[in-house]
């Protein structure tokens, strides 16, 4: 998995950069077919926004979020990525587990 983190006005520390890895780590322990990430982190006047852009095989699932706060910005973030995996993931594994049901029901 390649990690892309990119600071738009503002500088990326090492804990900002430690804090995200953990959050993908979290992604992955859920679906372990990630290729890409890539992290944006940005400031704008009074709003500090956080949006991502992840790879996965099949599909490309894309999330922001805002706040106050940077790190409130991508515990929100990583949340919708969240939800957005495990949906992708039952969606995928439903369509799988009616693939093999047509199956084993047509060979009788």
């Amino acid at each position: 998995m390649n990690l892309k983190l990119t600071g738009h006005h503002v500088e990326i520390t090492s804990a900002m950069n430690d804090y995200v890895t953990a959050k993908i780590k979290r992604i992955t322990r859920h679906f372990d077919h990630v290729i890409d990430v890539s992290v944006i982190l940005s400031i704008e006047k009074l709003k500090q926004k956080a949006e991502a852009n992840l790879h996965i095989s099949g599909k490309d699932i894309f999330a922001e979020a805002d706040s106050a706060d940077m790190y409130a910005s991508i515990d929100n973030l990583f949340d919708k990525l969240n939800r957005q995996v495990i949906r992708y993931r039952e969606k995928k594994m439903a369509y799988h587990k009616d693939d093999k049901v047509k199956i084993i029901s047509s060979s009788d």
